[in-house]
């Protein structure tokens, strides 16, 4: 049993990256506000909610303020990470539901519990002049008149 204990918590010290040496922080940008996904569970309505930083939007009953929006240098549409506090008024009370950070590639990290809602982030937005590769749009793929006049297109059957 003792055995069992030790092998557990030198799991768990591992695994929280306390064994080794300190892990590099990436360096993040700070973004102009971010956007949310809401959804309303019982109506199964989606809506985006673009918030800028310092600001509130409501989405059915919740209120929802953005403190800031960080994602990795060059890559907005990256691993976002908004500071949000997410509010309810009930019976002319208002309840703090959520209050921390909450990021866009693990929404089940750190997400808001209620019974009809369900808030994530999807992105931060930019400031103008800012490049995110995410937004830009592909190039067409190749079509017949951009194959070498040399190449011979195979007969489809």
């Amino acid at each position: 049993m003792m055995r069992y204990a030790l092998a557990l918590a030198a799991a768990v010290f591992a695994a929280t990256g306390l064994a080794g040496t300190s892990q590099a922080q990436e360096d993040v940008s700070l973004g102009t506000g971010v956007l949310l996904r809401g959804l309303d569970k019982i109506d199964g309505d989606t809506t985006d909610l673009q918030i800028r930083n310092g600001e509130v939007a409501r989405f059915g009953s919740l209120e929802i303020g953005l403190r800031d929006c960080r994602y990795p240098v060059g890559n907005p549409s990256g691993d976002a990470f908004a500071s949000l506090t997410i509010q309810e008024t009930d019976a002319g009370e208002q309840k703090v539901l959520f209050d921390g950070w909450m990021i866009a590639s693990s929404p089940a990290l750190n997400a808001l519990d209620h019974f009809r809602y369900d808030i994530w982030v999807l992105r931060c937005t930019v400031p103008a002049g800012v490049q995110d590769p995410a937004q830009q749009t592909a190039p067409p793929p190749p079509g017949e008149d951009d194959l070498p006049p040399d190449s011979e297109a195979a007969p489809v059957d």
